[in-house]
């Protein structure tokens, strides 16, 4: 009798303990359940907000196509309004390509930073040692300038005349510059006029591009695929060809029709064409820990700063109190962009518009910032 009663006790004590353990996974369950309820309430929140922000920007410009991919963590959400055109009935969506324009220069800093990252050089490396050897440099500017300069804007090389351009090519202006106008620019300077100060400029990404072939000996091109593109799988994303469905046209600033750029000596200071899925799959690498993402804890280090702008590798550093967000804006003579990242928050943002219209853009960061992200 006493065996027996041990063994019901021991019965009793293990059908406990079972159910203890159930107890546990149930509540793990539950919990599990409404995390992910508070996740998708947040995420439809969002939604929402940003749907009713873009149908007043359809109050005022009815025409205007626009697509905004936003990261919350791991919940993703897509907004759009207007069409490919004017003259179109297709819908604007997540895979519609635009022109990301300057944005491209953030993903020229990764990738400038992923070749550190590669040991191919430091970002303070002087350009002549990596520059292909038809640029020469007049002995004047010399092991001055670094690889860090050109990419935060204070190389003070001369910059690309646009206007004069537009001038000439009102639509596809840039098909006027080859290498040899690259070349001359440079080979030509013999001075420096403002050296470490701030300059917008596109000829420092164009040779950052050319740093790139050099080092690696493949085409910028293929070094974006190679890095970016394909290790991403952003199947949307395109260089030297975009004769393709579901891509946005452009209009410039007074609405009118504007040939999208083509692919040339440019290439890393903007002409890259991507749509708001691939951007948000991008700001996904660059706050994760592969290689992207390790690259943009390099390009995000401070290389310039003064009382209003402060910059990284191709990408701006923007303090608002206790947060930090990097941020890159886009415009082309046809469309307007911009992408931005906050790594703490682990939210990323992407706007996307068929028009040149950095006003529209900026107003629509700002509304989604102070209403959704503040």
């Amino acid at each position: 009798m006493k065996n027996a009663g041990t063994l019901e006790t021991k019965k009793k004590s293990k059908e406990q303990i079972n159910k203890h353990k159930l107890d546990l996974i149930m509540k793990n369950i539950l919990l599990a359940l409404s995390i992910l309820f508070i996740k998708t309430s947040f995420a439809q929140i969002n939604t929402s907000k940003i749907d009713s922000i873009l149908i007043n920007v359809k109050k005022e410009y009815p025409e205007v196509g626009i697509s905004i991919g936003f990261l919350d963590n791991e919940n993703i959400s897509f907004n759009h309004i207007g069409t490919l055109s004017k003259k179109s009935d297709s819908s604007v969506n997540e895979h519609t390509v635009f022109e990301i324009a300057s944005v491209t220069k953030a993903i020229t800093g990764n990738l400038i930073a992923q070749a550190i990252e590669d040991k191919k050089f430091e970002s303070n490396s002087f350009i002549d040692d990596y520059l292909p050897t038809d640029f020469k440099l007049n002995n004047n500017i010399k092991h001055k300038i670094k690889i860090s300069d050109l990419a935060s804007h204070q190389s003070g090389l001369p910059d690309i005349d646009f206007r004069k351009l537009i001038a000439i090519n009102p639509q596809n202006p840039i098909n006027i510059i080859d290498r040899d106008t690259v070349l001359a620019m440079v080979n030509t300077c013999n001075t420096l006029i403002d050296y470490g100060k701030y300059r917008y400029s596109n000829i420092g990404f164009i040779l950052l591009g050319q740093i790139l072939e050099q080092v690696y000996q493949k085409s910028y091109d293929a070094i974006l695929r190679e890095k970016i593109i394909n290790s991403s799988q952003m199947k949307r994303t395109f260089t030297t060809h975009f004769d393709i469905k579901n891509i946005a046209s452009g209009n410039n600033m007074q609405g009118g029709h504007q040939d999208l750029f083509d692919w040339n000596i440019m290439a890393p200071a903007g002409l890259i064409k991507s749509s708001s899925f691939d951007m948000i799959i991008y700001l996904k690498q660059i706050l994760s820990n592969k290689p992207i993402g390790l690259a943009a804890n390099i390009a995000e280090n401070s290389f310039y700063k003064d009382e209003d702008i402060e910059i990284g590798l191709g990408v701006n550093i923007i303090k608002i109190g206790n947060e930090t967000i990097y941020a890159k804006t886009g415009d082309s003579l046809g469309q307007s962009s911009v992408i931005a990242y906050n790594r703490d928050k682990k939210w990323g943002l992407v706007i996307l518009i068929n028009q040149s219209n950095s006003n529209l853009r900026n107003n629509i960061f700002n509304t989604i910032y102070e209403e959704i992200l503040n």
